[in-house]
């Protein structure tokens, strides 16, 4: 088929690249515009970006795909069908209604939990069991539309929202050239969502980071894997020169007792208000992530020690 493509970040590459090989022809593709990045701040294209780049593949990054103009340039496409991966922009209804067969989103989560746009974060720092991707029709509601294939993905108990990022990523990148050949062949199956059981997974705001020791040790331990690596739940650790900031990266609920962000051993086992959290991986400011054992060796921190 003709197809557009509509992607951002990382997650979304895979997808790409799979359809290419599946020998769609790919008229365009969208991506976010150009951004700050690394250390030294140079505007770079999104991953998507630059692996089209890399490919020959045509490339469009509007501030806004409701302007006149944009909405005009992608009617023209004259295009079978868009897929849309983690874009990070709304579509209205005259880019949805466009393609002969419709817009087609792969959306991180098992819908209707957790529309929106941090669907993979919020499964995890939700304690949620399973969570998976799915292939659905794109409708203006946000996330609402029908959807046509799926599947699920277990979350494990060491599970961080980057290594669940990359399970979803592999089994989204293989549903979709599926789901595609159903719709060229109009077999595909559309059931709509359910009513009930809607959560909506909210952007991550940098004020929700901080990890507040007086919740339970299985709810810290949920906001520490389902913020790592990016942006990284973090708690501040006394120093000689004052307060240094430390992201937790990996922990494990364990047994133990005392107050609320007091360190209860010398291997990083951390009480909560019900319970504990080992953290196994940690990162101190202006150095790399590092095994707890390792952390410790450059920065001990005696037992009843308050973490803020």
């Amino acid at each position: 088929m003709r197809i557009a493509f509509l992607g951002t970040p990382e997650f979304s590459v895979a997808c790409l690249a799979e359809l290419v090989s599946a020998g769609h022809e790919i008229a365009c593709v969208y991506s976010q515009p150009p951004a700050p990045r690394g250390r030294g701040q140079d505007l770079k294209p999104s991953p998507v970006h630059a692996f089209a780049d890399s490919l020959g593949l045509p490339v469009r990054t509007p501030v806004s795909m409701k302007s006149p103009e944009e909405i005009a340039a992608f009617q023209a496409l004259d295009l079978d069908a868009a897929v849309v991966v983690a874009f990070g922009q709304i579509l209205v209804a005259e880019v949805l209604d466009a393609p002969r067969l419709g817009c087609f989103n792969l959306h991180a989560s098992l819908l209707p939990r957790w529309r929106g746009a941090a669907p993979i974060q919020r499964a995890i720092m939700a304690g949620d069991a399973v969570t998976g991707v799915q292939v659905m029709r794109m409708s203006v509601g946000l996330d609402e539309g029908p959807v046509l294939m799926g599947e699920q993905v277990r979350i494990d108990a060491l599970e961080t929202a980057g290594s669940l990022h990359d399970k979803l990523a592999a089994v989204g990148s293989r549903i979709l050239p599926v789901a595609l050949a159903a719709i060229e062949r109009g077999g595909a199956r559309e059931t709509p969502q359910s009513d009930e059981g809607v959560t909506y997974a909210k952007k991550i705001k940098p004020a929700e980071a901080r990890i507040d020791w007086t919740r339970s040790a299985a709810e810290v331990d949920c906001h520490i894997r389902g913020l790592s690596p990016f942006p990284g739940a973090w708690f501040e650790a006394p120093s000689d020169k004052g307060p240094v900031r430390v992201k937790a990266l990996l922990s494990r609920v364990e047994d133990g007792d005392g107050a609320a962000g007091a360190v209860l051993d010398d291997a990083l086992l951390i009480a909560c208000g019900d319970g504990a959290v080992r953290l196994l991986k940690a990162q101190r400011e202006g150095k790399g992530a590092q095994d707890a054992e390792v952390f410790v060796r450059g920065f001990p921190l005696a037992v009843g020690t308050a973490l803020a």
